[in-house]
């Protein structure tokens, strides 16, 4: 059986990986030869089902319980387990202690045990909570070793397909560029930014609490931090505004003052696709299958959406073959 899939992202990645998995050949369509244009590429990568249960639907929860262990069969040793960090400023308490009652998972921390777990925010905390069993990935190191994982294992990458029938099956995977063609699916924007520091030392995603927005600084090695990210509805994707640069900026500052001194590698804005009950779906029309609206959990729902639409192709083809 023949499939194309659409999109490069993660979702086409995954998608094509569970097929290929379950013996389709699998054509990858990626117009655009690489990662830039792919939200996932920015995202933060954090595989935190519990801290998403936060302000998400218990769906998200339960799809995400196992994605760090479908992500080590994946990417082996691409997985680091070592849990999430929420703190809060003393006069934002109130944030942190509802934000305690919205999930579960969790340890309450106090300063000591917060010092012991991450020795560069002694004395900056005197509350928190630790989830021990989240995990986060690399994205940009992870889509890239996905990749060529795939090319090795016989998926073919085009830049252009003008021959969409002639494949058994079409998983459409292309994201926010479907946004006005897919019914109810809007974008919301998300900023980001990359810092350099070695005055910082991080084990493990750490999230602040913000009276607008949650803020995560995310460790990426080597003195890089990915610091996120802004949720903005809207679709406009020009670059991160003053607004948000400030506040990020402002919020990596109260976590760590040495970020003050930190270099500014990158920023990046992302439109993310989103559904009205921000819930990813797998639907299917003719034999085009559609995923998509991942909003802000594309590396989380990715491996469980993935085999969600194969299974829809090989539902598909089956029905298909008896009918014939």
């Amino acid at each position: 059986m023949g499939v194309l899939v659409k999109g490069a992202g993660v979702a086409g990645l995954t998608v094509a990986h569970e097929l290929r998995a379950r013996d389709a050949e699998v054509t990858v369509l990626d117009p655009y030869d690489g990662f830039l244009r792919a939200a996932s590429w920015l995202a933060g990568a954090m595989l935190a089902p519990w801290c998403e249960r936060e302000s998400a639907d218990v769906a998200v929860l339960m799809r995400g319980l196992t994605a760090a262990d479908k992500w080590e069969a994946i990417v082996p040793g691409e997985v680091r387990r070592n849990g999430t960090l929420v703190v809060a400023s003393a006069r934002d308490l109130g944030e942190l202690r509802r934000f305690a009652c919205r999930t579960t998972g969790y340890e309450w921390l106090e300063e000591p045990a917060i010092a012991a777990l991450e020795p560069s925010l002694a004395g900056r905390f005197r509350h928190g909570l630790f989830f021990r069993r989240e995990a986060h990935l690399d994205p940009r190191r992870v889509l890239t070793l996905l990749r060529t994982k795939l090319t090795v294992q016989g998926v073919t990458f085009v830049g252009e397909s003008s021959h969409q029938e002639s494949f058994d099956s079409v998983v459409d995977c292309t994201g926010a560029t479907q946004i006005g063609e897919a019914k109810e699916l809007r974008g919301v924007r998300g900023e980001m930014l990359y810092l350099k520091s070695f005055d910082v030392d991080l084990s493990r995603p750490v999230r602040l609490l913000h009276p607008r927005f949650p803020v995560y600084i995310v460790p990426r090695g080597d003195g890089l931090f990915m610091v996120g990210a802004t949720m903005i509805e809207t679709e406009f994707d020009g670059p991160i505004v003053a607004r948000s640069l400030m506040e990020l900026l402002n919020a990596a500052y109260t976590l760590f003052p040495a970020f003050a001194d930190a270099t500014i590698i990158e920023t990046g804005v992302g439109i993310r696709p989103a559904f009205p009950d921000n819930l990813p779906r797998a639907s299917h029309q003719g034999k085009v299958i559609s995923l998509n609206g991942l909003y802000r959990h594309g590396f989380l729902l990715a491996p469980a959406m993935a085999a969600e639409a194969a299974e829809l192709v090989f539902n598909q083809h089956t029905t298909g073959s008896n009918a014939s």
